[in-house]
């Protein structure tokens, strides 16, 4: 089932998020819905507080990224992966590169806005997948910006948080059409 996508200005996206564990009422359903909602949104990564839960889950598909890159962008975009898909459950980025880089994002909350952010190129997270299984790993350039951005929502943070103040000035009259929903994506929001 596709979910409605919680529209910037909610405030469910700048509450801090709470673990959960195997027990969670409709686990698999919701991580089932939330891929459904993902790509039906043309999306590379989605966070359990953007489908209006207040809980440390998110989706990142990195693959499709790769997949639809040409080889030199590749080779500029990702360094020794070739994307992921992946759920991560309870993750805590452990270490942040002081290698950094700014690319545009954008995000499902926060439609036809995308912004210069910088990001570490590599981090290290630890996380349980869909099973429950614990890893400890490292990811670098796409991969790790797109978890970056997907585990700050689960510590209540935006990716417009990391733009300066001057150019947040200058897009405030878009983000206050998003928050009053005069902004319509294809996909469903509330």
């Amino acid at each position: 089932m596709i979910l409605p996508v919680v529209a910037y200005g909610r405030g469910i996206l700048r509450q801090k998020s709470k673990d959960i564990d195997k027990d969670f009422p409709g686990l698999y359903e919701l991580i089932e819905n939330m891929w459904q909602t993902l790509y039906s949104a043309d999306g590379s990564g989605l966070a359990a507080p953007q489908v209006n839960l207040s809980v440390k889950l998110f989706i990142v598909d990195s693959k499709e990224i790769y997949d639809n890159m040409d080889d030199e962008d590749r080779l500029e975009f990702f360094s020794g992966d070739e994307g992921i898909k992946e759920t991560f459950i309870n993750a805590k980025i452990t270490e942040y590169s002081d290698e950094k880089w700014i690319e545009k994002e954008g995000c499902l909350s926060i439609p036809t806005l995308s912004e210069d952010v910088e990001r570490s190129w590599t981090i290290c997270i630890e996380y349980l997948d869909k099973d429950f299984v614990k890893h400890s790993k490292t990811f670098s350039g796409m991969t790790a910006r797109v978890i970056q951005h997907e585990f700050d929502h689960t510590e209540g943070k935006l990716y417009l948080d990391y733009v300066n103040s001057l150019r947040k000035k200058f897009i405030n009259g878009k983000l206050l059409k998003i928050s009053k929903g005069q902004i319509k994506p294809k996909y469903k929001m509330q």
